[in-house]
């Protein structure tokens, strides 16, 4: 059984590049890069060596929703709300092909285990096969009733059989829409996330509901599995990413970072009281959009509407995954037929995973805070959330001062040339 060590979860890198929200991570295990997508239609690649350079890719029309590293590293693949798939050589050249893969916006790619192909899933309801160097359209999946996402739209998570091409199994118990699935290493398991703010995770062999989770406020927008397969980070609209110990079907940490989209905390004379009750601000920070675990597990990054990309150090205890990481992962959200998986038995907590939020670390030892002390730093921390809204209102508003000012003095010069004889 794994346990968190002593040392929680800290940010390790902060990295501030794209004009509007993150919406997708991808790390690569053979060049020690993250790269990032974004609604500003650009991908970021970043180096996790310190003061390393940066390359900004540019090249899809619209929002980058996905993407993913070849397992080779050397290559990267990403899809678009402008229908397209790109794949990138991710060097300071950023080199890339396109072709129109999907009639819709593509919601997903990604490479297979041998990277010899890889699997794109769209809003025109189909997940499509793809030969990753003819870049040619191998077959199409068509089951679906509506969008698919990484999962879709139609409320099912489909499990499909890549050698027949036929659907296995469909796994219709969430209560709202299924935003994101992705695969156990051991590839026994599948772990979905819905509109309904759940994650549930299922045996891919028996198709039996193993854990149901509900700890967020909100829906949730991504997750992702340890490679070690003890271990499930969450990223929500709610703001914070959660990290799950699916040994034990409890929650092990509760992290914030996120904050509304490039909004800092600044100093600013105003009576935050009055503007609480006056309903003009609200405390509520930005949703965390996406999350991923490092090829070794020894990082998580996040991105979120914030427009940031942090990158965080697991800091878990040291344990010996290394036959559970031998066992190959199947691609993207096909799978192998159910009597070729690997028998890897992952164990079923009593209640189904359901549990009380647990305390974010254990301290060696008990320490007592004045609960007066509590409330004021909780004060605080209120007062400076509403500060935060306070500045983003004042300059939204400055922004619309400014460009009806712009406009009238556009406007006295048309009139001014006009009378002028």
């Amino acid at each position: 059984m794994a346990a968190p060590c002593a040392e929680d979860p800290s940010l390790e890198r902060h990295f501030k590049g794209h004009r509007d929200a993150v919406t997708c991570v991808d790390f690569s295990i053979k060049t020690k890069q993250l790269a990032s997508g974004s609604m500003d239609s650009c991908l970021m690649v970043w180096h996790m060596k310190p003061q390393s350079r940066a390359y900004r890719f540019t090249g899809h029309k619209d929002a980058v929703t996905c993407v993913n590293f070849s397992p080779s590293g050397h290559l990267l693949a990403s899809g678009s709300r402008d229908k397209t798939v790109r794949l990138w050589v991710p060097n300071v050249k950023g080199e890339s092909t396109s072709f129109r893969a999907h009639t819709a916006t593509v919601r997903s790619v990604h490479f297979c285990s041998d990277g010899q192909s890889f699997v794109t899933a769209s809003d025109d309801k189909t997940v499509k096969v793809w030969s990753t160097h003819r870049q040619k359209f191998l077959f199409s999946l068509s089951q679906h009733i509506n969008w698919v996402r990484c999962a879709n739209d139609d409320k099912t998570v489909k499990l499909w059989d890549k050698s027949s091409r036929e659907c296995v199994h469909s796994y219709c118990e969430h209560g709202g829409f299924v935003t994101y699935v992705d695969f156990h290493p051991s590839g026994t398991c599948i772990a979905a996330a819905g509109m309904d703010n759940t994650v549930k995770v299922w045996d891919v062999r028996t198709h039996r509901l193993l854990q149901h989770y509900q700890l967020h406020s909100a829906a949730v927008n991504a997750l992702s599995f340890h490679p070690s397969g003890s271990y499930l980070i969450t990223a929500s609209s709610d703001s914070t990413l959660k990290i799950l110990d699916l040994m034990e079907g409890r929650l092990l940490y509760t992290l914030h970072g996120h904050q509304p989209a490039g909004r800092g905390i600044e100093a600013f004379p105003c009576d935050l009281d009055r503007l609480l009750g006056l309903g003009l601000v609200q405390l509520r920070r930005g949703p965390a959009t996406t999350v991923a675990f490092s090829r070794t597990g020894e990082y998580f990054a996040s991105g979120g509407s914030d427009e940031q990309v942090m990158v965080w150090k697991s800091n878990f205890d040291a344990v010996d995954h290394g036959e559970v990481m031998k066992v190959p992962r199947p691609p993207a959200t096909l799978a192998s037929s159910a009597g070729n998986l690997p028998e890897v038995d992952f164990p079923v907590p009593s209640g189904r995973g359901r549990s009380v939020e647990s305390v974010q670390s254990q301290p060696q030892e008990p320490v007592s805070m004045p609960q007066t002390l509590t409330s004021t730093l909780e004060h605080i921390v209120g007062q400076l959330d509403v500060l935060t809204q306070t500045v983003s209102i004042l300059e939204q508003r400055l922004t619309l001062t400014e460009d009806k000012l712009k406009q009238c003095l556009e406007n006295q010069q048309l009139i001014m040339q006009r009378t002028t004889p």
